[in-house]
């Protein structure tokens, strides 16, 4: 038994190890823009791309990630998005020029959407029945460990070494989680079916079309020409997509997952969800420097309670979630951040003190902790055994989105009532973090349509 126990520990670690490594660059990137900006002599629109060329391929490739490692085996593929990813951080630390970066950072994105997909999979497959819950909540853990200390890591590499420190840690970091995942995984495949190379097409081009048109909204508005192309060029492909999957031999994305009202449901609130805490956190997160004049390191290190309460609540949420049952613990997680949104809208003030503010990013990050693990479990026990690496790649697609949307929903309604100023900065803040609950109520009330049955992990 406690051989079993150790064997799976270093499982949960190979798999999570690269999550956290993926996790960890794309907020350390957030901190650096400014000295990114002042060493290549990039302007503000080139800082928008580095950041959006990571974007754009990691949420377009997430479903046919879950494909192509069902087909080539669920290893090999992980490994090799783990490599991918390896060789683009280091040609993103190389980088003289913005374009280069911003290149380097779209096969970066592409790295990362396979290790994302992947490493669920590969973790739910190589770990015993009984574990899965538990398995789910420390990956969801490692996760939550990349994002808490990406501000603060951020902060004291770039004040303490270079910019560039933050793509060549991902180095060796990424050489040991290669180590470990090819000595401890185990292969596995999907179903024994043939690729969809015209669904992977139409696939990405929507969700890159729609990506790339609600990130630009903030900037150039909603109802702009080439924002509403975007978009609806974005919803035509998504439809052809769709009537591709009903046509096709061996669809990527088969309609009949969609016929279960859980897994529906589940990825209906897994967006919305993700829309309002994303999209939150993205201004939280410039708050402490923009309104109170702190540095990347300070302002990091005053996200801790919300990010480093993930970590605590994540695996507990993986133990209980056989015995209180899922639904219970979503409802309750984002019951949670619907408070804690309010909460912060009702003190935020340009001079308010930390101790205030501690409180709501407590229940915030309790509330992350408990959603994400029974999310996660519930999107995999709603699909058929045959469908679990669709369903993961699915759901993971779905909160990208969410993360997407978000961001640019918030800041537009934040920009629509403040401004980048320490005396306007709040006055956005406000009325973005009620948007936040409110969208985030509508996934609660979502999670009270779930069945109530305790979600078997086996």
């Amino acid at each position: 038994m406690a051989g079993e126990r150790k064997r799976s520990a270093l499982l949960i670690a190979a798999v999570g190890l690269p999550a956290f490594m993926v996790q960890l660059d794309n907020l350390v990137v957030t901190t650096a823009m400014p000295a990114i900006r002042s060493a290549l002599d990039a302007s503000v629109s080139d800082l928008q791309w580095i950041a959006d060329a990571y974007t754009l391929p990691f949420a377009a490739l997430l479903l046919p990630a879950a494909a192509l490692g069902d087909r080539f085996g669920r290893r090999a593929v992980f490994l090799a998005g783990i490599a991918t990813f390896i060789a683009a951080s280091a040609a993103c630390a190389l980088a003289t020029t913005a374009g280069a970066l911003m290149a380097a950072r779209a096969v970066q994105g592409a790295g990362g959407a396979v290790v994302v997909t992947l490493s669920l999979m590969v973790l739910v497959t190589s770990v015993p029945p009984g574990q899965r819950g538990v398995a789910i909540g420390v990956l969801s853990a490692f996760n939550g460990l990349g994002i808490a200390i990406g501000p603060v890591l951020g902060g004291v590499v770039v004040q303490s070494l270079h910019w560039t420190w933050i793509f060549w840690l991902n180095v060796p970091v990424g050489l040991v989680a290669m180590v470990l995942a090819g000595v401890l995984l185990a292969e596995s495949h999907g179903p024994p079916v043939r690729l969809d190379p015209g669904g992977m097409l139409l696939l990405s081009a929507a969700i890159f079309a729609l990506v790339w048109g609600v990130v630009q909204a903030p900037i150039h508005g909603w109802t702009s020409g080439r924002v509403l192309s975007a978009i609806g060029g974005g919803a035509v492909l998504a439809a052809l997509f769709t009537a591709w999957e009903l046509r096709a031999r061996s669809p990527m994305l088969s309609v009949r997952l969609f016929r279960s009202s859980a897994f529906s449901l589940v990825n209906s609130l897994a967006f919305t969800f993700n829309v309002g805490v994303f999209g939150s956190i993205f201004l939280l997160a410039q708050f402490f420097q923009v309104v109170q004049g702190h540095g990347p390191l300070q302002a990091g290190l005053r996200t801790l309670p919300c990010s480093l309460a993930p970590l605590i609540a994540g695996p507990a949420a993986g133990l209980l979630v056989n015995r209180w049952g899922a639904v219970r613990l979503i409802l309750a997680g984002q019951a949670m951040v619907v408070v804690a949104c309010c909460w912060m809208a009702a003190v935020f003030s340009t001079d308010v003190a930390y101790s205030v503010l501690a409180g709501p990013f407590l229940l915030a990050g309790i509330g992350l902790g408990v959603s994400y693990p029974p999310i996660s479990t519930l999107a995999i026990d709603a699909a058929p055994p045959d469908a679990e690496g669709m369903a993961i790649g699915t759901n993971s697609m779905v909160r990208e989105l969410g993360v997407a949307v978000g961001v640019a929903v918030l800041v537009s309604i934040f920009a629509s009532t403040g401004a980048y100023t320490r005396a306007e900065f709040v006055d956005g803040l406000t009325p973005a973090l009620f948007t936040a609950a409110a969208i985030v109520s509508v996934g609660l009330a979502l999670a009270a349509f779930l069945p109530r049955s305790r979600v078997s992990v086996s």
